[in-house]
């Protein structure tokens, strides 16, 4: 899969679960913030997300992803 594509899903699953406008959602933006996540929302997320793309985060992983950039790149690295 290219990474457009990813990115393109990932904001899709993002938008359904979170019920957010496409246009909170980029590169740059921390995450929390953007989706005003607290730490049992996020947990919910990095579920969804490697339910969704295969993937598996680590704790040390989850601390240094803070931006929707930075989870592209890193599902795209690290998928199945």
């Amino acid at each position: 899969m290219k990474k457009q594509e990813l990115v393109k899903k990932i904001n899709e699953v993002i938008i359904d679960e979170f019920e957010v406008d496409l246009r909170v959602i980029v590169p740059d933006a921390n995450i929390k913030k953007s989706l005003q996540l607290d730490s049992l929302s996020l947990v919910d997320m990095v579920a969804l997300i490697e339910e969704n793309f295969g993937v598996s985060f680590k704790g040390v992983d989850i601390a240094n992803i803070q931006t929707f950039g930075s989870l592209y790149d890193y599902v795209y690295k690290h998928m199945a």
